[in-house]
């Protein structure tokens, strides 16, 4: 008999961050509270680069020349790109927001930006705003839309003093304005957060670049929340939350996980709404080569183990340079959404569980309502030690059948019959009084 036994921490020691200067505007705290409420999101990785097929830091990964790589927009024409059928394939699968990016470390913007002519208008045969679609077609679905925005260039003169990446890319200059750089990035964010109707985040990267640097936040911060109060900002620095900042994000790594030598340090991890972001396969760019597409029961488990730390799951397409999204993600994702249809009560509006997640066990809680996420197909028995909450009934959330179950001094024990296992995620639904 397989038996599952886990600590249990009614309280989650997560650290608090040091109070904010900024003082969230009642809009602000209501938009954060959609956001915790949402779980789940579709990340976007999309520009130029796909013409490669080598992910989107291809760029710098091939050491690709300025003028070399400016001829890559003249092979970017995605006629087959239908916002409609994009944003109904983020509804079908459960989620609530589609994160895009806008400019991406190559400083290619995907929008009709008047501050640059390096945009897909100016520069590319199909001469379309895919953000102002897109966002038309999120406003008439009820989806939210966040922009990524990069604050790397690795093609903007300006973005000078370089930082650590795109050392390597010939015809980099080596002088540059700073400031002109800042007053550019202010100019490109009053522009997506006036044209594009109302804008549920900005989601910053490339902070780690230059993490000495002077990036203004205080003033880009608060321009985003003058243009927009119930805009949210997240910045993926990797670091503590700082003052403005409305989300704290996790790339890759569930909270406090650590398991990639960029993730975000426990001691840094605050009480904001929080969010992972991974992606469908091992790419964030469409990547011709990458054959590492996750399981249906893997992206599952790790929408149910992000929920069980109270966190979001931003799960990441790179779509092809047609318009199109892999048909192996799309299916992916009907899956998911099958899975989330049934199951979304114990995931959508939840708080973190009791403990935190296991390779074997997940949690999330509700009111008097919480789910036990049994993510073992072969376990026949759980234990929680410690349990001592006053309970009303205990089912299976599947079938509503009773669980057999004892609670004593040392936990409570449930049994787990073969009729009520599902390969993917056993729920148990536990009511308190």
């Amino acid at each position: 008999m397989k038996r599952i036994f886990i600590t249990l921490f009614f309280l989650l020691p997560f650290f608090q961050i040091a109070a904010q200067n900024y003082t969230p505007t009642a809009a602000n705290l209501e938009a954060r509270k959609w956001f915790e409420d949402a779980k789940f999101g579709l990340f976007i990785h999309w520009g130029v680069y796909s013409v490669l097929g080598d992910g989107e830091w291809v760029m710098n990964k091939q050491n690709i020349s300025i003028d070399e790589y400016e001829k890559l927009p003249s092979f970017f024409n995605p006629v087959a790109f239908d916002a409609t059928e994009w944003v109904s394939m983020a509804k079908r699968a459960g989620m609530k927001y589609i994160t895009i990016t806008s400019r991406h470390h190559d400083g290619f913007s995907m929008f009709d930006s008047k501050v640059t002519d390096y945009t897909i208008i100016n520069k590319t045969p199909y001469k379309k705003d895919v953000l102002k679609e897109l966002s038309l077609a999120c406003e008439k679905e009820g989806i939210k839309l966040f922009f990524y925005y990069s604050l790397l260039d690795w093609h903007d003169d300006n973005y000078f003093p370089r930082g650590r990446t795109g050392n390597g890319i010939p015809g980099r200059s080596s002088s540059g304005d700073w400031d002109k750089y800042i007053a550019f990035m202010k100019a490109q964010l009053t522009e997506l957060l006036t044209s594009y109707g109302e804008i549920g985040g900005i989601w910053f990267d490339g902070h780690w670049d230059k993490k000495t640097a002077n990036w203004h936040y205080d003033e880009i911060y608060e321009l985003i929340h003058d243009l927009q109060p119930n805009c949210l900002i997240g910045n993926n620095h990797h670091e503590g939350v700082k003052p403005g900042e409305d989300f704290q994000m996790f790339e890759k790594d569930l909270p406090g996980h650590s398991k990639h030598s960029f993730a975000t340090k426990s001691e840094d991890i605050g009480d904001l709404p929080k969010e992972v972001c991974e992606t469908i396969n091992g790419s964030w760019g469409f990547n011709l080569k990458d054959r590492k597409h996750k399981s249906d029961k893997e992206l599952i488990q790790y929408l149910v183990k992000a929920a069980g730390y109270g966190s979001n799951l931003l799960l990441n397409v790179g779509p092809m340079p047609n318009g199109k999204i892999q048909p192996e993600h799309v299916a992916a994702l009907k899956q998911v959404g099958d899975w989330i249809k049934t199951n979304g009560k114990t995931i959508y509006g939840t708080e973190a569980g009791p403990f935190k997640p296991t390779e074997q066990l997940a949690a999330t809680q509700k009111g008097k309502q919480l789910f036990i996420h049994v993510l073992d197909e072969n376990a026949n028995v759980i234990f929680i030690p410690g349990f001592d909450l006053p309970v009303r009934s205990v089912r299976f959330f599947k079938t509503g059948a009773k669980a057999t179950n004892q609670i004593n001094s040392f936990g409570m024990l449930i049994d787990i019959p073969e009729n009520e296992k599902t390969p993917v995620d056993t729920i148990i639904e536990i009511t308190l009084k």
